[in-house]
């Protein structure tokens, strides 16, 4: 086992990759640095004013880590994640790539050879806790410490459900399967309970990171640390260190700005969340509203909605090759970019911070919901919205439902 092995880190999106590489230049920065929350937007933009940007630091400037792809299926995620992959071993990262998906065996094939270093590392770093394969991966493991990064706006929902000690499930998602469905959730209830408790501190160890004292073994994880840009308060001797998008910053950029306005888009109509109908009007008035020119199309984001957006608002698709916080740090990227609830109105002030470009946020009207969205997704994007208070706030009037 490599030396960066000891800290081991399961990813399943482009998006969990770049936090990973957030939190490992970020640790080596500061090693000991937790918090007792995420300040607010607005309140950190006052302490950003003076502060220079940071530095750039030479490859290997991260704290070791060994990364894991578990890829999806999807082509579009699977791009995305080879580039991500790149990016990390030109940080000096070893990465490996091992598949999960595709066939019946595969899950177990991949346990099998992945069960070693998982009862090895010291340091355990995940980036989707509701992911029923890292979920599983949880039950090997003895590490010392267990860290989440971001999985975009997951991790408010993560943070809230642990504080209440509900088990895990998805803002998004509703029940159905029927019997089976059913049957399969009460088969997985140990599995998930175990992993809700290794997200639970050990007693002792409340308090900070930094401070507690190592403890190998099987159970709980010893610590456990939320790496974040959301606006949650850890609880329960949890710890927190803010994922300001240093490494991001220190990488790329600053843009080349444009004198027109991107539009970023959402899954919101895949998860079964938002009515394509209402989708389609609201991205249109946005257009003609505020002149945007390009659409930044989310990588779950089918080729024929982009197509029917196309052909209604005359908007340029741009399907990005790496997060969207890079491709706006790199540039070029309008002085204004729009977008419905997402985790990008809580990043992107991050990444691009002293650039001068506006995040606007729209509003998702209720009646935008289809019937089958889940009870909860009202009041979540509400919250996404809501707690993002460094962005310009557009009413939800300015995406109008007519049908």
């Amino acid at each position: 086992m490599s030396t960066s092995a000891s800290t081991l880190a399961f990813v399943e999106s482009p998006v969990q990759l770049l936090n990973v590489l957030e939190w490992a230049y970020a640790r080596a920065a500061a090693p000991g640095r937790p918090l007792d929350g995420v300040p607010s937007q607005r309140a950190r933009r006052a302490g950003r004013a003076a502060r220079k940007e940071p530095g750039p630091r030479p490859p290997g400037a991260l704290a070791p880590v060994r990364i894991v792809v578990l890829p999806p299926t999807d082509p579009m995620s699977r791009g995305q994640l080879r580039r991500m992959a790149a990016l990390a071993r030109d940080e000096g990262c070893e990465v490996r790539w091992q598949e999960a998906r595709g066939s019946r065996l595969a899950p177990l094939k991949a346990l099998a050879a992945l069960a070693g270093d998982v009862r090895a590392a010291r340091t355990v770093v995940v980036g989707d806790p509701f992911s029923r394969y890292v979920q599983l991966l949880l039950t090997m493991v003895r590490a010392e410490e267990l860290v989440v990064v971001d999985d975009g706006t997951a991790t408010m929902e993560f943070v809230a459900q642990t504080a209440r000690g509900e088990r895990l499930v998805r803002w998004h998602r509703v029940g159905g399967g029927g019997l089976p469905g059913r049957v399969r959730e009460l088969a997985y209830a140990p599995v998930s309970a175990s992993a809700r408790r290794r997200f639970v501190p050990d007693r002792a160890s409340a308090g900070t990171a930094a401070d507690a004292a190592p403890r190998s073994g099987p159970g709980r994880a010893r610590r456990v640390e939320v790496f974040t840009s959301m606006p949650v308060a850890p609880h329960g001797g949890m710890t927190l260190r803010p994922n300001e998008f240093a490494w991001t910053r220190a990488r790329f950029g600053p843009p080349r700005l444009t004198k027109g306005t991107d539009l970023v888009g959402t899954s919101l109509v895949e998860t079964g969340v938002v009515d394509p109908d209402r989708y389609l009007d609201a991205v249109r008035s946005l257009t003609l509203e505020h002149g945007a020119t390009r659409y930044f199309a989310h990588r779950r984001e089918s080729p024929e909605k982009l197509r029917a957006l196309s052909r209604a608002t005359g908007l340029e698709i741009v399907r990005p090759d790496l997060p969207l916080e890079l491709i706006a740090r790199r540039g070029p990227v309008g002085r204004t970019i729009l977008s419905f609830p997402s985790t990008v109105v809580h990043t992107l002030p991050y990444a691009l911070t002293g650039t001068g470009v506006t995040v606007a946020v729209c509003d998702v009207d209720p009646a935008w919901l289809t019937g089958s969205a889940s009870p909860r997704a009202r009041s979540f994007l509400a919250g996404v919205t809501d707690t993002a208070r460094d962005v310009h706030r557009l009413p939800a009037q300015a995406a109008p439902t007519v049908g």
